[in-house]
Formats: C-alpha cells, structure tokens, sequence
C-alpha cells in the first residue's frame, strides 16, 4: 500500500474532513495524525470549540490508521472523553495509534492535542476490518 498516495487520496476526496479543515498530514499502517485549525466557525454557543471537532478529528485519524493496511474498516464503536478547550486560531492534532490488531476486529487510542501538548480529547475506537480493498477508491 503506497501510504502517501492513500494519503492524498482521503485529504482530496474527503468532503467532510475538508468542511471542517481536517487534513491528514502522517500515515502508516496502525498510525495517523490528523491537524486542524481552530476558527470561529468550530465555536459552540458558550464560544468553545464543538465538542464534534476534537470527535471528527478522532475518528478521522483513526479511520484513516486502519484503512492504511489496504482494507476498508468501519468504526463500530468508541468511548470519548473531552478534557479541556482550544481557543480559536490554535493548530490541534489528533495522533491515532492502533493498540490490538485483529483480523476483523481493532482497537485504536487517538489523543488529541495542541501546540503545546496539552491533551484536550481522548477516545478509543474500536473498528472492523473488512475484506473490501481500497484500491478501487484510489
């Protein structure tokens, strides 16, 4: 699996990620960091960033750590805990790193951190591993 082409792949063909300005910047099979901005437009109406941009951030970089090895995964379920809040204009990352490997079933822990390695967000993703290449999507 060429990793870098899969790369650019999810980070053009991804309308969500793109509405949200999350990008994959690293991958390889079992790790992904994905990065985001924080703008005005994450903001919720106590003017913190939405809860749903430290999750999407998660999942994205986490998804994205599975599909590495060549196969289409699915997340079937996850624990989320948010921790603290970013301010606007603040650059975040979300590193995904796999912790169990199975054959149809994977555990993934993605923290999510700022500049200065604060940890604002945790979760454990867990997916399934299908037998549907990702090929035919590059």
């Amino acid at each position: 699996m060429d990793c870098e082409q899969l790369r650019a792949y999810r980070n053009a063909k991804n309308p969500f990620g793109k509405k949200l300005g999350i990008y994959i910047e690293e991958l390889r099979p079992g790790y992904a960091k994905a990065v985001k901005t924080v703008t005005e437009e994450d903001l919720n109406p106590v003017q913190v960033p939405h809860g749903g941009i430290y999750f999407s951030m998660a999942d994205t970089a986490c998804g994205s750590a599975m599909v590495a090895y060549g196969t289409v995964a699915v997340t079937i379920n996850c624990s989320f805990s948010f921790l603290k809040s970013a301010r606007v204009g603040e650059r975040l990352m979300a590193e995904a790193r796999e912790l169990q490997s199975g054959r149809s079933v994977c555990v993934l822990e993605a923290r999510v951190t700022g500049e200065q390695e604060e940890l604002f967000a945790l979760g454990t993703f867990t997916f399934r591993r299908t037998d549907k290449s990702v090929e035919p999507y590059l």
